[in-house]
């Protein structure tokens, strides 16, 4: 049963840039114990909290897939978190050896989903409110990003008006805190956590009404 949460301890941090040295399953099965006690349990804690405001949560699984990579690295280096709001939409929190990643947004791309972004920017209509919310959250201190193609895509004038967007395959934004901020270990966490994604919550929606869709309830 998860317990409030209270913060992610030093160790997570300290977990992380162990396993950057030694990624290994012998590291692993070593150290599964402060896996489990510094990241896992309370990302689960964080995810609780938050679930009756956002939903339910999932974290990712720490292995890596190295089937198609060449790093042959068995494990991630970071944990990820997520509440899904449509198909590859949503909000998502991170911790790494660097600290704490909270964002949000469309993340992963596909060709039904990048012609659903193409045709809704094209259309025009709802992108003031689009880069109204993304201007607001640059000045809020979050950065915007997501997959985009080098060069203009296939069939879009070079004169469009919103040729930046088009290029987008995917759109999120994000906030990253250094490791050694002393609110890490505390509840703050939690709160500010919180209020990222309550910031993000306009954009993610835009997205889900036209982008992604919405995931059943």
């Amino acid at each position: 049963m998860a317990k409030k949460f209270s913060g992610f301890p030093p160790d997570a941090f300290g977990f992380y840039a162990d396993l950057e040295l030694d990624n290994s399953k012998e590291f692993w099965t070593q150290n599964r114990p402060r896996y489990e006690a510094a990241v896992a349990g309370p990302m689960g804690d964080l995810l609780a909290d938050l679930a009756g405001e956002f939903g339910e949560g999932r974290m990712f699984r720490p292995y890596r897939d190295v089937r198609f990579s060449a790093d042959k690295s068995p494990y991630k280096d970071h944990q990820g978190a997520y509440v899904e709001v449509g198909p590859s939409c949503g909000y998502y929190v991170q911790v790494s050896s660097g600290g704490l990643m909270v964002g949000a947004g469309w993340y992963a791309s596909s060709t039904e989903l990048v012609a659903r972004w193409r045709a809704a920017i094209d259309e025009g209509v709802h992108v003031p409110a689009l880069r109204a919310e993304l201007t607001r959250l640059e000045r809020a201190g979050m950065e915007v990003g997501g997959e985009v193609v080098r060069t203009r895509p296939r069939g879009v004038p070079a004169d469009h008006p919103d040729l930046d967007l088009m290029r987008h395959r995917t759109l999120i934004v994000s906030a990253s805190s250094g490791y050694d901020e002393p609110w890490l270990g505390t509840a703050t966490a939690g709160t500010r956590v919180r209020s990222a994604w309550r910031r993000t919550r306009p954009l993610v929606q835009w997205l889900a009404d036209n982008v992604t869709g919405h995931s059943p309830d």
